[in-house]
């Protein structure tokens, strides 16, 4: 399958790519539209204050350092300006509307198949030219270590439907999004100063979802995350201890296990053994890979097929009390190793997928123990997390397989 990769910029500088798997925008028969006719200033020069009228130049996030836990911690405020639950004509990650007036949309073109664009309210960016590498200390204080947060953000636009989702995509338009992954993993990767690569996508306002159109986001870190950096030290001890990788044992442990909950050709689902999250899903390779982009075209099209499978399955794994699945908010993210490590090659590839509800009607809140002291503590067991799992894709095949 041919996917088109069309590059273009936003009115105020940020880069958008079209990718397309329709057969005449594949071909390039016909070009989606390129130019933004939003009279946006490039956000890398000053702009005016909306509120003072000041003359600003633009601020990019910075990156402080918490020196009790060993994080880094990005500062930035102009998130707090981001858009916020809008009105379904009015969707920033729609098409713009045939023969409209001019509307504040992200997308140029009235039509697309996937689409990735740099986010306008980004938790990284960096200005043209800027030093990123030079960490300051703010008032001569040596505890205090700061630098810029010049990473990246992308938001990535599975379907022009607002009301789609990536549960119901058909198996060519998935597999677009995953080439789309993969593609952007690449790119971000070769960025000087990106370190880690994480594709996700939240969905559901339970998780702070504030763009219900169906859409995920693609960071590139400018650090080794927290839980990453937790996994590699671990992942170290057990290499030094028996000379073994500790996340390809385990996958294969759990393939052997009882929490296996699906398996395809090429990839294999499971609850973790230690599942912190009410409902939680791992999915990963049979092989082992670092990152999306050495999955062959054999491992993409049977993920194509295996990943809404288990979203459709997911999705019924609550019911309302006259037995209506209810949809289930969630997060699901591409666990990558970093590119610039020396424990680089402790990574595997891995798809974590979690929920915060616990119940019809309830979700799980973190305690004080929880979420002051990061003790965790799961209200179920991952065994019982699997049997539902395993009961519900069941049923979701089930209705697939009589589906008209």
């Amino acid at each position: 399958m041919a996917v088109r990769v069309t590059p273009t910029r936003l009115a105020d500088g940020r880069e958008l790519f079209y990718f397309d798997d329709s057969p005449a925008y594949a071909s390039g028969a016909k070009t989606r539209r390129l130019d933004d006719p939003r009279p946006l200033v490039d956000r890398a020069e000053p702009f005016v204050d909306r509120q003072t009228g000041q003359t600003l130049n633009p601020s990019p996030p910075e990156m402080r350092f918490d020196n009790l836990t060993g994080e880094w911690i990005s500062m930035a405020s102009s998130r707090m300006e981001r858009t916020f639950e809008p009105a379904a004509d009015s969707c920033p990650l729609c098409p713009a509307h045939p023969g409209g007036d001019y509307q504040d949309g992200e997308i140029p073109d009235t039509d697309y198949d996937v689409v990735v664009f740099e986010n306008r309210f980004p938790s990284y960016w960096r200005l043209p030219g800027q030093d990123i590498h030079t960490e300051h200390h703010p008032g001569g204080e040596e505890l205090w270590r700061q630098r810029p947060a010049a990473g990246r953000c992308e938001v990535i636009c599975f379907s022009p439907d607002h009301t789609g989702q990536m549960a119901t995509m058909p198996t060519t338009r998935m597999r677009t999004i995953i080439d789309a992954w993969a593609d952007r993993t690449r790119a971000l990767q070769q960025i000087d100063g990106i370190v880690q690569v994480y594709p996700f996508e939240n969905r559901g306002a339970e998780v702070g979802v504030t763009l219900p159109h169906p859409h995920g986001q693609i960071y590139g870190f400018p650090n080794v995350t927290p839980r990453t950096a937790a996994m590699l030290h671990q992942a170290a001890a057990y290499e030094r201890a028996t000379g073994r990788h500790l996340l390809a044992d385990t996958v294969a442990a759990e393939a052997a296990g009882p929490r296996l909950v699906a398996e395809s050709a090429h990839w294999l689902a499971y609850v973790p053994y230690a599942a912190r999250w009410p409902v939680e899903m791992h999915l990963a390779p049979r092989r082992d890979h670092l990152d999306l982009t050495t999955v062959t075209t054999e491992e993409r099209a049977d993920l194509a097929q295996l990943y809404p499978r288990l979203l459709r399955g997911l999705d019924r794994f609550f019911v309302d009390p006259d037995g209506h699945p209810i949809a289930l908010p969630y997060v699901s993210g591409w666990h990558q190793a970093p590119v610039d490590s020396p424990a680089r090659h402790l990574g595997r590839l891995h798809l974590q997928l979690f929920s915060i509800r616990r119940a019809p009607g309830k979700l799980k809140y973190l305690a004080g123990s929880e979420s002051g002291m990061g003790a965790w503590v799961n209200d179920t067991t991952p065994e019982r997390i699997a049997d539902r799992l395993r009961a519900v894709l069941k049923q979701a095949d089930d209705l697939t397989a009589v589906a008209p």
